[in-house]
């Protein structure tokens, strides 16, 4: 049951990646603006402007760009970049792992803030401590990341100034590292200065991005916790003499959990996507910062590369997660 499950996602992995392949690569060509005219200065004739299209390919037709572009990524080669003259494979894997760790801090937060004001809601059902909870939520669920990214701007930036707003890392630092995943290779060569250094830059950003997911997690967990708290093993539990939040964390949680793993994975891909605008907001070297730069610069090849492999996570991460629920979900596993 779960091989067949994993083959018929497999199967619809790459339908999907080669759908997003097909819209990607046909709208940004249609998109006005030429690339190539972006490049060369304005006394440049019409035979340079000729022999630069020919370099790139932009001188055959859309299908056969297609075509051509398909088969070097299949190959693992996505070309190279029409501004920054570089190999577009390079460049994205150079920048995705800053756009994965400040994901991952923010999906942490998010998983911290939610899941305790979740339990806290629950074990106070009914009461004032629930509505504020309730309100709290919505009044995150409703600001975007980015604005939120502003507001922190302005209190822990400007006007309090405690933490950095620019950057991923103080340049005056020496930088010992072999990868590009700086804040888990500071910690693991115990280097703590630079961890401290790193999440001081990351941690506006990823509060920011973190705070709407937080409120949908603490919202689900919380109806689902409630839900369970009602089942005849959790009432015998308070018969046997425990406390409220012994329930929850011992005999509610683990079963509430479930529905909100799917939820988590999904918006977890919508967070990443989310890093787009708040890594522009902070100046964050992510893969997202990148993304503008190269639409401002109507780099296609870059464009083409960066979204296909944001695809490409999401449908991993969802692949991911709907494998663990298969594997935590009796029915699903034994059926």
């Amino acid at each position: 049951m779960l091989l067949q499950r994993f083959l018929i996602r497999l199967l619809t992995m790459a339908i999907t990646l080669l759908g997003v392949a097909v819209v990607v690569f046909v709208v940004i060509r249609v998109a006005p603006g030429d690339p190539v005219a972006m490049m060369l200065p304005p006394g440049a004739t019409d035979a340079d402007i000729a022999r630069l299209r020919a370099l790139y390919g932009l001188d055959k037709t859309i299908v056969q760009q297609f075509f051509i572009w398909l088969s070097g990524v299949i190959r693992g080669d996505f070309g190279t970049s029409i501004s920054l003259r570089q190999d577009v494979l390079g460049l994205v894997f150079n920048r995705l792992p800053a756009t994965l760790e400040l994901a991952i801090v923010a999906l942490l937060i998010a998983l911290a803030i939610g899941g305790t004001t979740a339990i806290l809601g629950a074990r106070e059902r009914g009461t004032a401590v629930e509505a504020g909870i309730d309100i709290a939520s919505g009044a995150a669920l409703s600001i975007p990341d980015f604005l939120w990214g502003l507001v922190l701007i302005l209190l822990f930036g400007v006007l309090v100034p405690v933490f950095d707003i620019s950057g991923r890392v103080s340049p005056q630092l020496d930088l010992p590292f072999v990868t590009q995943f700086y804040l888990f290779e500071s910690i693991g060569r115990l280097r703590f200065d630079l961890t401290k250094d790193l999440l001081g830059h990351m941690l506006m950003p990823a509060v920011a991005l973190a705070l709407p997911l937080a409120a949908i997690i603490s919202q689900l967990l919380k109806q689902s916790l409630k839900e369970v708290l009602d089942l005849d093993y959790v009432v015998l539990a308070r018969v046997k003499g425990f406390s409220e939040t012994q329930v929850i964390l011992r005999e509610a949680l683990k079963n509430a959990a479930l529905p909100t793993l799917t939820l988590v994975g999904v918006q977890f891909t919508f967070l990443i996507g989310g890093t787009v605008i708040v890594e522009r907001l902070f100046s964050y070297e992510g893969l997202g910062n990148m993304a503008i730069d190269a639409v401002i610069n109507r780099d296609l090849t870059l464009i083409q590369g960066i979204v296909l492999v944001f695809a490409l996570l999401f449908v991993l991460i969802n692949l991911t997660v709907d494998m663990m629920y298969a594997l935590l979900n009796p029915r699903l596993r034994h059926g």
